[in-house]
């Protein structure tokens, strides 16, 4: 009975050694075994790994990739606008041991990260103007921040993987003058454009009517000259027909003198009936006009 009352505290004993020698590294983490507060063993792996039980403790580092969330931070400007940044980080701790020995921990790095963040930002936004902030150029600056970020957090065994500007706001009272003086210049620039528009529209139509007057001109000496053509041509039959027939040609010239002159109109001709005007006319019609 003796022997038993021994055996069991032993293997109590035992038990809590083993389960104190033990533990276990997930594979989001990374761990640091610590004898007196001073680092003897670093474990980036997952698995099970052993310790001296009471004499040594452990440590346990995220080996993901952490976000931290900056506080808006006011950034005056080189043309002295001021702006508000929100700002956020990605980082990773990459060498646990330089980690634990500079900061301690996750608190005190994240601390430490959002101070150097700010300043960098503040200082390498404080050399731009307002206008270059607010442009495309803004990834450029950013990229600049980053390496200035993550030369001062490899100090601390952390590899910066990340840094953005979530919003980017101007003050309350910056804002509705800046609006004002936009407004102001989107404005003049709608009037120049009307203005140019006004102008080039005058231009098209002062082209447009020369081109008419051109054409219309064109047209008329074409027309002038077909015409000429035409009477030329005509005469020209006229005169191969009065060559033919000077009888027919003298009877075609009155009966054109007998329409201009009875055909409409009110003009009123005084004739003897012995004129020649009626000598293609019947007697019967000569004697008419005597009575």
């Amino acid at each position: 009975m003796k022997g038993v009352k021994f055996i069991v505290p032993a293997i109590i004993v035992i038990g809590v050694v083993v389960f104190q020698s033990l533990f276990i590294v997930q594979e989001i983490s990374q761990a640091i075994v610590l004898q007196f507060g001073d680092p003897k063993k670093i474990i980036t792996k997952a698995g099970l790994n052993f310790k001296i039980p009471f004499i040594q403790n452990v440590v346990y580092l995220d080996k993901r990739i952490l976000n931290l969330d900056n506080d808006p931070e006011e950034v005056i400007a080189a043309d002295q606008k001021r702006l508000i940044v929100d700002a956020f980080a990605r980082f990773k701790i990459v060498d646990p041991l330089k980690f634990y020995i500079s900061v301690g921990n996750e608190r005190v790095a994240r601390s430490r990260l959002s101070t150097i963040i700010n300043s960098r930002i503040r200082g390498v936004l404080g050399t731009q103007e307002l206008a270059t902030l607010l442009s495309t150029d803004r990834a450029r600056q950013m990229q600049i921040i980053q390496s200035q970020v993550n030369d001062e957090a490899k100090n601390f065994g952390i590899n910066i993987v990340d840094v953005r500007i979530k919003r980017a706001d101007l003050p309350p009272a910056n804002s509705e003058a800046i609006y004002k003086r936009m407004q102001t210049e989107r404005e003049r620039e709608a009037k120049e454009f009307r203005a140019q528009g006004a102008e080039i529209a005058q231009k098209i139509r002062s082209t447009a009517d020369k081109d008419v007057t051109v054409i219309l001109a064109q047209a008329n000496k074409k027309s002038e000259i077909m015409k000429g053509e035409g009477d030329g041509q005509r005469n020209k039959i006229f005169a191969n027909a009065f060559g033919r027939d000077p009888q027919f040609f003298a009877f075609y010239r009155a009966m054109q003198a007998y329409e201009k002159a009875l055909i409409g109109g009110e003009t009123s001709l005084v004739l003897s009936p012995d004129s020649d005007f009626f000598k293609f006319f019947g007697k019967s019609i000569k004697s008419n006009l005597k009575k």
